[in-house]
């Protein structure tokens, strides 16, 4: 199938050509395209890391580009910053609404660009217009004076939306919308879409949710390993050709194995609900096994690693160790029966950024360098966080050097170490490579391994469809907080992500 041709003579709000971008080393694009329609939804998709949010953030004035042109209803425009972008009618909504919920919807959506009247902020004229994007959006004019806390996600999604109208955007970029909402918050949202299309507004709409943009796009760019692959009518695809350009045809090489002891589970999930976010999962991961749970953004397997460590209660079903019924209570309760999480946001959760790779390796052992259960044993410290250092081959001069200082690599290293220091029975890994180099990922990859092979139980939890192919003996796949498909080692990235975004096609579901 060939790229639908973009003829000079069709009218496009937004152009995008020849767009480049490097950080350091490494190319996040090599050539980006993006051409948008007024009054149409565009749908941008591709693997995390194929560029497409790099590319959005050059349009919404985040990022600057190294190279390359953007045109607005054909005018040559320069996007220098987000305020630059606002007053060139380019407005985006994130997937996690970004309010202040102590101030009134009216508030939150002039916060900073007041309608004013003789030097002072004009309520009643401010609230007026308000009401006029309610009303467009689909909320009731008395949400104007409501304080944002006081309404559900997806309402406080669209007041982001009505704040980004109230810019007097002619773009809008919706980023991973859907991926907080349920199915019928979904529908409300496609119904504001539809309103604002048909109003002239261009919406460029990025998602990993495959089968949604068959309702709601009628084009889809697709971009692939820094480059934009082509432009098609959503017509002419479907979820499988779709997911069918966005991987290529490179495979991915598996160091998972199929010859893992046929031993009963160390770790059992039996029909473990966590709110709406996961749902009835059934899992089970053996020692020495690699089981990876793969999903979208939103899928719900972060809820599932967070009640394996006690962060979050199972509102149904039950944790087994070793085939005894527990529930940890705590990430200290979890560890004392045996059980280590490496977070997926090592920034906030993981580590002390501005201390020692010594402090932060002793902060999760404290129990054991210490003397009488009092004094850190400072001596004891040490030479635990030099033993770290050289299995891990973390690069740096000394153990005293700060996490802040240390690249990404290095510094999940170090987490990693934290929960290694007595060797865990269950190990859960949350996202372990985000945001590191790809020779980081690679020293990830084989101490994953190597822990498994020592006898620990390993759960890694991931939306990079790369990484689970590679490390699995198993790939459980989720969508929408429910198990839907398994994979053994050598699965293909095709079918891994057709079955993550909603391809109808019969799988093997997970007993």
């Amino acid at each position: 199938m060939e790229p639908r041709p973009q003829g000079a003579e069709e009218a496009h709000r937004l152009e995008m050509t020849g767009i480049a971008k490097s950080y350091g080393a490494v190319r996040a694009i090599r050539s980006g395209e993006l051409r948008v329609r007024p009054g149409t939804v565009h749908a941008l998709v591709g693997e995390n890391g194929a560029g497409k949010s790099t590319l959005i953030k050059i349009l919404a004035g985040a990022e600057q580009p190294d190279s390359g042109e953007i045109r607005i209803d054909g005018r040559p425009v320069g996007v220098g910053s987000t305020a630059a972008a606002i007053d060139l009618g380019v407005a985006t909504v994130y997937q996690e609404p970004q309010l202040f919920p102590d101030l009134t919807v009216a508030e939150n959506v002039f916060l900073g660009r007041e309608l004013r009247r003789r030097g002072q902020v004009d309520w009643v004229a401010q609230n007026a217009r308000v009401v006029e994007l309610l009303e467009l959006i689909g909320l009731p004019a008395r949400y104007a004076t409501a304080p944002v806390r006081d309404l559900s996600i997806a309402e406080q999604q669209q007041v982001s939306i009505a704040k980004a109208l109230g810019g007097e955007a002619r773009i809008l970029i919706l980023d991973e919308p859907s991926a907080i909402l349920t199915d019928s918050e979904i529908e409300v949202l496609f119904g504001v879409v539809r309103r604002l299309v048909a109003t002239g507004v261009s919406v460029v709409y990025i998602s990993h949710r495959l089968d949604e943009l068959f309702t709601i796009a009628s084009e889809v760019t697709v971009m692939r390993d820094g480059e934009t692959v082509g432009s098609y009518a959503i017509e002419d695809l479907t979820v499988r050709r779709l997911v069918e350009l966005m991987v290529g045809g490179t495979p991915v090489e598996a160091t998972g194995r199929r010859d893992v002891p046929d031993v009963p589970p160390l770790l059992r999930l039996e029909g473990v609900s966590s709110g709406d976010r996961l749902t009835e999962l059934d899992l089970a991961v053996r020692p020495g096994e690699v089981v990876t749970l793969y999903g979208l953004v939103g899928c719900g397997a972060a809820d599932a690693a967070e009640v394996v460590y006690g962060i979050r209660r199972a509102s149904a079903g039950r944790v087994l160790l070793d085939g005894a019924p527990v529930a940890p209570r705590s990430p200290r309760h979890a560890r004392a029966l045996g059980i280590g999480l490496l977070p997926s946001d090592r920034k906030r959760q993981g580590s002390f950024s501005f201390q020692s790779i010594s402090f932060n390796i002793a902060a999760g052992n404290l129990p054991l360098l210490s003397r009488a259960g009092v004094w850190v044993d400072r001596r004891r410290e040490r030479q635990v966080a030099r033993e770290a250092i050289a299995r891990f081959s973390v690069k740096t001069p000394h153990e005293r050097q700060p996490i802040s200082s240390m690249s990404g690599g290095n510094a999940q290293k170090v987490v990693l170490a934290r929960q290694l220091v007595e060797r865990p029975r269950v190990l859960v890994l949350a996202e372990p490579t985000q945001g590191v180099d790809v020779g980081a990922k690679e020293e990830i990859h084989r101490i994953v391994r190597g822990i498994a092979d020592e006898g620990s139980a390993v759960l890694v939890v991931t939306t990079d469809l790369g990484e689970a192919i590679r490390l699995s003996d198993r790939l459980v796949v989720l969508r929408a907080g429910r198990a839907v498909a398994e994979f053994a080692p050598g699965a293909s990235q095709a079918d891994v992500l057709a079955a993550a975004a909603g391809d109808t096609a019969d799988r093997a579901v997970p007993a």
